[in-house]
C-alpha cells in the first residue's frame, strides 16, 4: 500500500467525497503490462522451492526402474538405512499397507500405484524412495538399494500392442488394447456409396512434450491425530483429480488439504502430472512421520514425467470433384503409456465434439481405440488432443486438394462452416458457438500477403529451391465440459455411473474495511498473466484504478472456493474463471448499489460506478467514494435498509449453460466455445543438407473478445514456439527394448529464440455469446495447427521429387535429405581389390536395444608392449588406471568383479561390473565382454585391443561397441559420446604416465575394464 493510497483511503472513510474524475476508457481490451513481472525480473518470485520447509523436514530422492517391463522381485535396503542421515526407506510394501492403486477412466482391471508393486511398466517407474536429511545423502543411498528384476518382452508401438501375441502389460485386462468404441453420426455409409470418391491419408503423430523450466515439487505432511494429509504441489488441475488423490491415500478429500505456490514456472499442462508424486509424497511423509519435500530434476522429467499421446490415424474423405466434403471416416488409436492415468483419455476424447473441425461436414464415422505400451503414461500437454487431431484432418484435406488437382486453399474454403450458420452444430453434438470462418481467411490472405508468398514461391522454384506453402483451418476448444470423458463409457454404463457435465469456474471478490478490493480465483497461473487480467475486469466492474485492485492466485483446497473443474487447464482463463470474476465482481457491485441507493435518492439500477465514485446516474454530482460505500459493511453494519446484508464479498460459481452430459446417441458439445485459426507458410528446404528453414509465417486468430492483447500475443508465441519444436527438433526416443534415450536437452531438442522466427500475428474478434466477457480460449492453438500446417508447407515443397508424403514429426534435415537424396552406393573397393575391413566381430555384439554407443582411437604410449602388456593385465595397475575404481578382484580365468563409481552429466551411481578377456594374444591383442548393473540402469559391451610396438614405444589401438540403460542411456548420446572420449582420455593419460620408463612386473590377468566404463556404460 502507498502513502497516496492511505492518505486517500482515509479521507474516503471521514465520507469526504472527492471531485468527480473524468472519464476513463475501459481496462478490458488494452494492451497493459503484466503485474507479475517485476516479481519475476528482479528474482523475487517464490517458486514452491523457494518456500519454506516445517521444522525436521526430510529429503526425498526416487529409485526409478531401468527396465521398460519386468517383473519386480525383491528390494533389499538394508544397506540404504544403514547410511547416516537416511530416515527412511519407501517401498510398495508400504503403498500396499497404506495407500490404494489410483481409479482408472475405463471399465477394465488395471492397477497403477504409486510406487511399482509386483512389476514395473516403463523406465522411469519409482520403484522406492529414500528419505534423508539432505537430497545429497538420499541420492548416495539410492546406490545402496539392490533390486532383483525379471526382464519381460516389451511393448514399444502402437502396431505392436495391438498383435496378439505381444507381452501383456495388465494381465488381467487379457488385451493391450484397453478400450474400444465406434460412433456413427448422419448417414456416412451412404455419403461414401454416393460420392464421386474417396481420398485416404494414414499419420502417425509421436509423444513430444511441452518442459516446463520448473519441474515438479512437491512438499507433505501427514497428521497422524486427523489422519490428514497437508500438500503443498506445483499442481496445476483440473482438480477433478483430487478425489483421486485422496481415495489414494485412503482419506476423505477434506482430509486432503492441497495448496498451491503463489509462482509456477510454467506447466503446459504437464504439471497435472504431478499427482501421482502428490500421493507418493504424502504415503512417504505418512512412513517416515516427519515431513518431506521432493524436486524433480529435468532427467527424471524428460524420462518419467508425462508427454503427449502418441496417435494413429487413418482418415478417409468422401468427396466431390470440386473438393466438397460429405463424410469422414476416421480410426484413430491412442498410445497412453504403461497406465491410463487420469484424465487420459482425456486427449482421445477433448475433441469429440470438434472432430470435423472447421468444416461443415454432416456424416462421421469413427472408431476410437486405446493401447498401453511400455512407456511413460501420458497426460495434458498443451493443446492436449488437438494437434493430433488436426495432423490428421488438415493433411486429408491437403491430399483431397492434391489427388483432384485443386488448389489447397479452395477446398478449405469451400469447406468452411458458413457464418449464417453459426451457431452451427456438428456432426458429432458440438456447437461451434460464433465467428465468420470464411472472412476471417480471407482477411489473413490480404492482410498476410499470401499472393507475395506465392510469387516467392515461383521465383524460387524458377531457381531450382525447393519451396512450399502450407495451410492449415482450425477450430480451438476451450473450457472443457467435464462430461467430455464419459463418452469413452457406453450410454448404459454412463447411467450408472450417474451424469457428469459443466465446467464450473469461480471467483471471489471482497472489500475491505478500508475499501481495498481483492480478488481470489481456483485457477493455478503458470506465468499466462492471470493477476494482470483480473485486475483489469474488476476494475472495470468497480469503476476504480487497475492498481486498486489486489488478485491472490494461491489455491487452498481447505479454505477457498472450488469445484472440481478447478484449475489452469483447457484455455479455461479468459471465458471460464475472468467470466466468473466478472459475474461475481457484477453481483458484488449491484448489492453495494442496492445499499446506497437510499442516501443518493435514486433507483438502484441508476448507480452508476466509476473514477472511484459511486453516483446517480441522473445526478453525477450527487455521490459518495467508492471507499466510504465499501466500508459501510464493516464499519456501521447497523445503518444498513432493513433486511440488506452487508455487501463485502461475493463468491461466483459460474458454468456455461450449453455443456451437457453426453446424449444416448454419444452427441457432446466437448467445450463451451470455439476460437477459430487460420495459418499459412512458407518454407525452404536445402536441396544439399535437408535443413528446414520457415521463411513466413501467418497466424490468424479469432479468439473472442481480446481481454489484454498484449498477453494474447505472448500466449499466441509461446505455442506458436512449443509447435515449431513438435514439428521440427523434438524427440522422445526410445530404444527397441523400450530404454529411454532422449533425457536432456543434449538430446532432447527444445528450440531456443534463435531457432523460432517471429510469426506475423492477426486478430479478428468474435465475441462469444456463451462467456460472460465474450472471450474465448487462445494460446493452446499454435500447438494444434502449425505443425501440420509446416507439414503441408514441406508436402508442397516435395511436390517435385514425387513425393507424396511429408517424413514424420519431427521433420528434420536427415530425414528430409534421405528423401531428396537417393540411397548412396556401397563404399567402392580398396586398390588391392579388397573391401572396407570390417570392424571385429567382438565390436557388433552390442546387446539390442538401449542406447548403442561405438568408437575407435588410438594413443602413443612411451612404453614397450610388454611392460603395456603387463599393466593391462594386473588387477594393481589397472584399478590405478580405471577412473572411478574402487575394486577390482579375480572372480575366475580371465574373468573379474569391479566396483566403479561414475558420473556422466546428471547422472551419478556406483556400478558392478563383470569383465571376461579372450583371444588372448600377448603382446599384441586381447578382446574384452562385459556387463554390469546399478540402481541408474544396465550395459554390456565389448572393446578389442591392439598393441603395436612404434620407434618411441607403443601405440594402442581400440575399437568397441556398447549397449546402456536406464538413468545413462537416459542422458542422451551426444552427453555419453563426449563422457566417453573425455573417460578415454583420462585412462590413457594415467597409462601414460604410468608407463613413462618404468618396468612394470607381469601380473594375474584383469581386463581394460575401463574399456566397458569408459563411456560410463558400466561404471
Amino acid at each position: 500500500m502507498t502513502a497516496t493510497q492511505t492518505a486517500a483511503q482515509t479521507i474516503d472513510i471521514e465520507g469526504v467525497s472527492p471531485q468527480p474524475q473524468p472519464a476513463v476508457a475501459p481496462f478490458v481490451g488494452r494492451a497493459m503490462p503484466r503485474v507479475e513481472d517485476a516479481a519475476l525480473l528482479t528474482g523475487v518470485a517464490r517458486y514452491a522451492d523457494d518456500l519454506p520447509v516445517k521444522p525436521g523436514t526430510l529429503h526425498a530422492a526416487i529409485l526409478r526402474s531401468p527396465h521398460a517391463h519386468a517383473d519386480l522381485l525383491d528390494i533389499d535396503f538394508a544397506a540404504a538405512l544403514a547410511v547416516p542421515g537416511v530416515a527412511a526407506v519407501v517401498t510398495g510394501a508400504d503403498a500396499k499397507r497404506h495407500a490404494s492403486a489410483f481409479l482408472v477412466g475405463i471399465r477394465a482391471p488395471m492397477e497403477h500405484w504409486c510406487l511399482a508393486i509386483d512389476r514395473v511398466r516403463h523406465v522411469g517407474e519409482p520403484v522406492a524412495v529414500v528419505l534423508a536429511d539432505s537430497r545429497y545423502v538420499a541420492e548416495d543411498a539410492l546406490d545402496r538399494i539392490e533390486v532383483r528384476y525379471r526382464p519381460l518382452p516389451p511393448v514399444t508401438s502402437i502396431a505392436q500392442a495391438l498383435e496378439k501375441e505381444s507381452e501383456l502389460l495388465h494381465p488381467a485386462v487379457g488385451s493391450n488394447l484397453v478400450n474400444s468404441r465406434s460412433f456413427r453420426y448422419g448417414d456416412p455409409e451412404a455419403a461414401f456409396a454416393g460420392a464421386a470418391r474417396s481420398v485416404s491419408v494414414e499419420v502417425e503423430y509421436p509423444r513430444n512434450s511441452c518442459t516446463p523450466m520448473e519441474c515438479f515439487v512437491v512438499l507433505a505432511d501427514y497428521d497422524a491425530a486427523e489422519d490428514a494429509y497437508e500438500v503443498l504441489s506445483n499442481f496445476s488441475g483440473p482438480f477433478a483429480v483430487h478425489p483421486v488423490m485422496a481415495r489414494a491415500l485412503n482419506v476423505p478429500g477434506s482430509r486432503l488439504r492441497l495448496k498451491t505456490p503463489p509462482h509456477s514456472g510454467g506447466s503446459f499442462g504437464n504439471k497435472q502430472a504431478v499427482f501421482p508424486y502428490v500421493v507418493l509424497m504424502g504415503l512417504c511423509a505418512r512412513v517416515a512421520g516427519r515431513p518431506v519435500k521432493w524436486v524433480e530434476d529435468r532427467l527424471e522429467h524428460l524420462m518419467a514425467a508425462t508427454s503427449a499421446t502418441a496417435r494413429r490415424m487413418r482418415l478417409d474423405a468422401a468427396v466431390e470433384p470440386d473438393g466438397r466434403v460429405l463424410a469422414l471416416r476416421m480410426e484413430q488409436t491412442e498410445d497412453c503409456g504403461a497406465y491410463l492415468r487420469a484424465p487420459e483419455p482425456a486427449s482421445l476424447y477433448r475433441n469429440h465434439g470438434n472432430l470435423t473441425g472447421a468444416y461443415d461436414i454432416p456424416n462421421l464415422a469413427v472408431t476410437n481405440r486405446i493401447v498401453v505400451t511400455n512407456k511413460t503414461p501420458t497426460g495434458l500437454n498443451r493443446g492436449f488432443g488437438g494437434g493430433q487431431l488436426y495432423y490428421g484432418l488438415e493433411r486429408l484435406m491437403n491430399r483431397v486438394a492434391a489427388e483432384l488437382g485443386l488448389d489447397p486453399l479452395d477446398v478449405i474454403r469451400r469447406n468452411l462452416v458458413a457464418a449464417e450458420a453459426m451457431p452451427y452444430r456438428t456432426a458429432s453434438g458440438g456447437t461451434l458457438d460464433s465467428g465468420d470462418y470464411r472472412a476471417t481467411l480471407e482477411q489473413a490472405v490480404r492482410e498476410g500477403a499470401l499472393d507475395a508468398l506465392k510469387a516467392r514461391r515461383e521465383a524460387l522454384r524458377a531457381e531450382g529451391r525447393l519451396y512450399g506453402i502450407g495451410y492449415a483451418a482450425v477450430v480451438e476448444p476451450s473450457i472443457s465440459n467435464m462430461g467430455y470423458i464419459t463418452t469413452v463409457l457406453t450410454a448404459e454404463e454412463r447411467r450408472k455411473a450417474g451424469p457428469k457435465n459443466g465446467a464450473q469456474a469461480t471467483a471471489s471478490v471482497a472489500v475491505d474495511p478500508t475499501g481495498g478490493v481483492s480478488v481470489t480465483v481456483a485457477s493455478a497461473p503458470q506465468g499466462q498473466g492471470h493477476r494482470t487480467v483480473l485486475a483489469q475486469v474488476v476494475a472495470d466492474a468497480f469503476g476504480l484504478r487497475f492498481e486498486d485492485i489486489r488478485v491472490n492466485t494461491d489455491l487452498d483446497t481447505g479454505k477457498d472456493a472450488w469445484s472440481i473443474a478447478s484449475g489452469n487447464y483447457s484455455s479455461r482463463f479468459a471465458g471460464a474463471v475472468a467470466g466468473a470474476a466478472q459475474v461475481a465482481a457484477t453481483r458484488l457491485r449491484d448489492r453495494m448499489a442496492v445499499l446506497v441507493a437510499g442516501q443518493l435518492n435514486c433507483r438502484a439500477e441508476d448507480v452508476r460506478f466509476a473514477g472511484g465514485r459511486v453516483f446517480s446516474d441522473a445526478n453525477p454530482d450527487n455521490g459518495l467514494s467508492f471507499s466510504r460505500v465499501a466500508a459501510a459493511g464493516h464499519w456501521s453494519p447497523g445503518t444498513l435498509p432493513d433486511g440488506q446484508e452487508a455487501a463485502l464479498r461475493e463468491t461466483a460459481f459460474w458454468t456455461p449453460e450449453p455443456l451437457k452430459a453426453p446424449t444416448d446417441a454419444d452427441h457432446i458439445n466437448s467445450s463451451a466455445c470455439y476460437g477459430f485459426i487460420f495459418d499459412f507458410c512458407g518454407v525452404e528446404i536445402d536441396r544439399t543438407t535437408g535443413a528446414l528453414r520457415i521463411d513466413r509465417y501467418v497466424t490468424m486468430h479469432d479468439a473472442g473478445r481480446l481481454l489484454n492483447p498484449l498477453l494474447v500475443e505472448g500466449q499466441i508465441l509461446g505455442g506458436f514456439a512449443h509447435a515449431v519444436g513438435t514439428a521440427l527438433y523434438e524427440e522422445y526416443a526410445y530404444g527397441d527394448d523400450g530404454r529411454f534415450l532422449s533425457g536432456t536437452f543434449a538430446d532432447y531438442l527444445v528450440p531456443t529464440a534463435c531457432e523460432v522466427p517471429v510469426p506475423v500475428i492477426l486478430h479478428r474478434e468474435s465475441p462469444s455469446p456463451v462467456t460472460p466477457l465474450g472471450a474465448k480460449g487462445v494460446g493452446e492453438g499454435n500447438c494444434m495447427s502449425t505443425p501440420v500446417c509446416l507439414a503441408n508447407a514441406v508436402a508442397d515443397a516435395l511436390s517435385g521429387l514425387s513425393v507424396a508424403e511429408p517424413p514424420s514429426l519431427p521433420i528434420t534435415p536427415a530425414k528430409l535429405a534421405a528423401l531428396i537424396h537417393p540411397p548412396e552406393p556401397p563404399r567402392p573397393a580398396s586398390a588391392d581389390g579388397a573391401g572396407e575391413t570390417p570392424p571385429p566381430a567382438a565390436d557388433k555384439a552390442a546387446v539390442k536395444g538401449g542406447r548403442g554407443l561405438t568408437g575407435e582411437g588410438s594413443r602413443e604410449v612411451p612404453a614397450t608392449p610388454e611392460q603395456v602388456w603387463a599393466i593391462l593385465l594386473d588387477p594393481r595397475e589397472l584399478a590405478a588406471l580405471l577412473p572411478g575404481c574402487e575394486a577390482l578382484d579375480l572372480a575366475g580365468p580371465n574373468a573379474y568383479r569391479a566396483e566403479v563409481v561414475v558420473g556422466i552429466g546428471p547422472v551419478r551411481g556406483r556400478y558392478t561390473a563383470q569383465v571376461a578377456l579372450s583371444d588372448l594374444d600377448p603382446p599384441k591383442a586381447l578382446t574384452l565382454t562385459g556387463s554390469g548393473t546399478s540402481a541408474l540402469g544396465s550395459g554390456s559391451g565389448t572393446g578389442h585391443v591392439t598393441l603395436e610396438r612404434t620407434a618411441t614405444g607403443t601405440r594402442v589401438t581400440y575399437r568397441y561397441s556398447a549397449s546402456v540403460g536406464g538413468k545413462v542411456a537416459a542422458v542422451g548420446g551426444r552427453m555419453l559420446d563426449s563422457a566417453s572420449r573425455l573417460l578415454i582420455g583420462q585412462f590413457f593419460e594415467k597409462l601414460v604416465a604410468r608407463a613413462g620408463g618404468a618396468e612394470v612386473p607381469a601380473g594375474t590377468p584383469s581386463l581394460l575394464t575401463r574399456l566397458l566404463r569408459l563411456l560410463g556404460l558400466d561404471r
